[in-house]
């Protein structure tokens, strides 16, 4: 399992990496694992605002279907359409290619409610 040191994790399995007040949303790799296959991804609407923990999108995959939170609140100013057509690449390369969605943020502060990678392992049971 690949948790990089640079960036926030949620509880829920949801990262973040801060750019100058923007954060860029994906889910882990130990939850892109445990649904397998992803086949399908609803993401957010352009414009649209969440509060930190609001659901935000929908991962599919051939064994189940699980809500994305938004770990931290603002406003989407940017989603990942190539996963339109390629939902596995959240499969292939969850930390990069497979990116979700950007948010403006509202309060950067809101990341240090998260975990850093160190945490989010010890969080993650071990296959």
């Amino acid at each position: 399992m690949s948790v990089p040191q640079d960036l926030f994790y949620a509880k829920t399995h949801e990262w973040v990496s801060l750019d100058n007040g923007v954060a860029t949303v994906g889910i882990t790799d130990f939850a892109q694992s445990q649904l397998s296959d992803l086949t399908f991804i609803e993401l957010p609407e352009v414009g649209t605002s969440f509060e930190a923990g609001d659901e935000a999108a929908v991962v599919e995959s051939v064994k189940a279907a699980a809500d994305v939170y938004a770990p931290v609140g603002g406003e989407v100013i940017e989603i990942n359409e190539a996963l339109d057509d390629a939902p596995e690449l959240v499969n292939n390369d969850a930390f990069g290619k497979g990116w979700l969605f950007k948010i403006k943020v509202n309060e950067e502060s809101e990341v240090d409610d998260m975990m850093d990678a160190d945490s989010y392992e010890e969080l993650c049971p071990n296959d």
